[in-house]
């Protein structure tokens, strides 16, 4: 069974994989760029504080910062527990594939870039979601549009991303519980 499932994996890779073009290629690799994201985070920093304080921006980005660290050491961990090789790294797939990433790491499983989006935008899209009705929304919109440049690029199959937001969104719902917490605890005149 396991084995079918990373045969349908693969051939889901390679079918998605080559739906991409040249003219596309810059755009996907500006997306799955680390610095991209910036302008973004600056942004919902702006609106944390807006709605937060100072004393609530810097419960949340503590927040951050240790779910940030969470989901990229599991991340790791599981790339070298389970070992399964990036499609980049599998000969007989690279006749067949589309591979325009800057570089490619040995293992895959599961996406460090589709946890790290996910939580984000799960964490940040429920701490802001009582002011800005759509954020969570466009926030998940954008998760999933960095988690699928790894797809197009060539470094993840469909399963690492699926797999990487799933914990990703576990992990961004964990830390809103424990920082409306601290929220309460440390900044009681704070209405939620």
């Amino acid at each position: 069974m396991l084995d079918q499932l990373v045969h349908y994996d693969t051939q889901v890779f390679i079918y998605l994989n080559n739906l991409g073009n040249e003219t596309w290629d810059s755009l996907w690799l500006f997306i799955t760029h680390k610095l991209s994201s910036i302008p973004i985070y600056a942004f919902l920093l702006f609106l944390v504080y807006r709605n937060y304080g100072l004393k609530g921006t810097l419960i949340i980005m503590v927040c951050v910062a240790l779910m940030i660290t969470a989901t990229d050491q599991i991340s790791s961990l599981f790339k070298y527990g389970i070992r399964r090789p990036r499609p980049c790294q599998v000969p007989e797939l690279k006749a067949h594939m589309r591979y325009i990433a800057e570089g490619c790491g040995r293992f895959g499983y599961f996406s460090a870039h589709a946890a790290n989006a996910m939580a984000a935008a799960v964490f940040l899209g429920l701490s802001l979601k009582k002011w800005y009705r759509y954020l969570p929304l466009l926030l998940l919109i954008w998760a999933f549009i960095t988690a699928y440049s790894r797809l197009y690029l060539g470094v993840h199959y469909p399963l690492d991303i699926l797999s990487g937001m799933i914990f990703g969104a576990f992990t961004g719902w964990i830390f809103y519980l424990l920082q409306k917490k601290a929220q309460k605890k440390f900044n009681p005149n704070l209405k939620f």
